[in-house]
């Protein structure tokens, strides 16, 4: 079993991995936050994430709730939840993920999501790559039919939109069709910049003018 490390983001990359063997790793974490497991077709990305890769995360989680509070939008976060199915070979552990419309009401309240069991995957994953990621992410998250992505590497922020089996760069987001991939760059950055109080105020301001 082949592996390749990359230290600035605590990553490794394995391969001839079996399902088993994935499976056994998740179970052996537990509950932990880290390390998160990615998997397709018997390659496997351990990663186990840095403060500021952490910090993105956060500060991408708050900004997602506060757009939907100020639009009204019902919301149910499932942050790094582990999402995998056997038959198509492939799981995936996101730093943020979000459930929006009638996604929510099929998995609210449940304790785990089970996608084998034909529960849906998240509307939204997030992302974050402070280096280069060792192994794409985006067929793992397009096979289980994520919708969206918002992925952020080195600082930038790129949109994806599902469309057939393949994603497209998008220039705003499907769940926010006012959020430009420029402003939601320009709120990231100024989410890990300014006081959270005041950086609140300003995304509610650029939702709702003159409230």
């Amino acid at each position: 079993m082949g592996a390749v490390k990359s230290p600035a983001e605590g990553k490794v990359l394995l391969r001839d991995v079996s399902w088993g063997t994935y499976e056994r790793l998740i179970e052996e974490r537990g509950e932990r936050k880290a390390p998160r497991f990615h998997y397709a077709r018997g390659v496997m990305e351990i990663m186990s994430p840095s403060k500021r890769h952490e910090e993105i995360g956060y500060v991408v989680g708050d900004l997602v709730g506060l757009l939907a509070m100020e639009l009204d939008l019902d919301l149910l976060g499932a942050g790094s939840t582990t999402f995998k199915r056997e038959d198509l070979d492939r799981g995936f552990e996101p730093d943020e993920c979000f459930y929006f419309g009638e996604n929510i009401e099929l998995v609210r309240g449940k304790e785990n999501i089970n996608l084998d069991a034909g529960d849906p995957p998240p509307n939204l994953v997030v992302e974050v790559d402070i280096t280069n990621p060792s192994l794409d992410k985006l067929p793992i998250y397009a096979r289980l039919g994520v919708a969206e992505v918002w992925r952020f590497p080195g600082g930038k922020a790129e949109i994806f939109a599902l469309r057939g089996e393949e994603y497209v760069a998008a220039d705003a987001s499907l769940a926010f069709p006012s959020l430009s991939r420029e402003t939601l760059a320009r709120f990231v950055e100024r989410g890990l910049t300014m006081k959270r109080p005041a950086w609140a105020r300003e995304v509610r301001e650029w939702v709702s003018p003159g409230r």
